[in-house]
């Protein structure tokens, strides 16, 4: 196995990376507050302050998502490391969203306990929690071989190709794929398809239908630690674009429709009012919503469908203790490319 270890993580890369991202930033916010109705995107809620309110949301009594793929990955360890291994050949482990990998790493310690050969490839829009994961985990598992890429999913993604030609295993936890439509999930399991290769493999987390009034608790808690998540993506506009959003002129508003299975985030202007970003102006009337969050959650029938539509075949599926969640293993059908 050579891996140019070096290839995308120059001074130089950074500071493009760095440029770029800003850049982005302002345009999807732009774009995004001048549609109708507005939105914002969810990837934007993850700066410093925002890692830390996701930190203390996964730790609410109301928030069972993160304890039931903990669970998973904590108790079903052996069937996930066997769902992933193949032809005994080393491989690359690349976590989209990484996070703070606290679930990934029972899987990574799993892997590194039994000698398996592989790198692991943390891809995350936030540099400051990808400091800290690298940080906790050279500190658990020195030995551990790991490239950590801060940027898009995409992007990064083919940019591992460039650093290492091995089979890919690719974790997307979290039910973050429940973050987007119904249409841009398809489009975006379908983009993943196409960057992988034959037997590359896909384990995805999916939040299953379940009682409506759980759900809505999850999103909508008594603390309001959901809602100051939400503002604060307000609040990180205003530092990083030069924006002057008053941030108490806005509320959190969550709905949950048992049906269609998504569960859609709001921020209300409470006012008619005036937003200035750089150079541009927003207008806001008076009850104007921002949408800034779906978490769509899925049936076993949804999950399966997703999968052929997108070229994959689902190889195993994996249930928490409650069966309240599943992490869906996919491969990339050698017969379909």
């Amino acid at each position: 196995m050579t891996i140019n270890m070096n290839l995308p993580l120059t001074d130089e890369f950074h500071h493009t990376s760095q440029n770029d991202s800003h850049q982005n930033f302002f345009n999807d916010v732009i774009k995004g507050l001048k549609s109708t109705p507005k939105h914002l995107s969810s990837k934007y809620f993850y700066n410093k302050k925002g890692d830390e309110l996701f930190q203390k949301i996964m730790a609410m009594p109301e928030y069972y998502l993160t304890r039931c793929e903990l669970d998973i990955f904590e108790n079903k360890t052996e069937e996930l490391a066997a769902s992933i291994r193949a032809y005994n050949e080393p491989f690359d482990l690349i976590e989209l969203g990484a996070g703070d990998a606290l679930k990934s790493t029972y899987l990574i310690r799993h892997l590194n306990e039994m000698k398996i050969d592989f790198t692991y490839f943390p891809i995350d829009i936030s540099g400051n929690i990808l400091s800290v994961l690298e940080n906790n985990l050279k500190n658990q598992l020195p030995e551990l071989k790991i490239v950590t890429m801060e940027g898009e999913y995409m992007e990064m993604l083919k940019k591992t190709s460039a650093i290492s030609k091995n089979r890919k295993v690719v974790l997307f936890l979290g039910s973050n794929i429940g973050n987007m439509s119904t249409h841009d999930a398809g489009k975006f399991c379908k983009e993943l398809y196409e960057i992988l290769n034959p037997g590359d493999i896909l384990l995805i987390g999916f939040d299953l239908k379940k009682d409506p009034h759980i759900i809505l608790k999850a999103y909508n808690d008594p603390s309001g630690i959901t809602a100051a998540f939400n503002l604060n993506l307000l609040s990180r506009i205003n530092e990083e674009l030069e924006a002057d959003f008053t941030i108490d002129q806005f509320r959190h508003y969550e709905t949950y429709d048992p049906l269609s299975g998504a569960c859609h985030s709001f921020l209300v202007s409470l006012a008619d009012q005036k937003v200035k970003i750089g150079e541009e102006k927003i207008f806001f009337s008076e009850n104007e919503v921002i949408e800034m969050e779906i978490s769509q959650k899925f049936s076993k029938e949804d999950i399966k469908d997703l999968a052929e539509k997108s070229g994959f075949t689902v190889k195993a599926e994996i249930e928490d203790s409650k069966k309240w969640f599943i992490d869906s293993v996919w491969q990339v059908n050698k017969t379909n490319k």
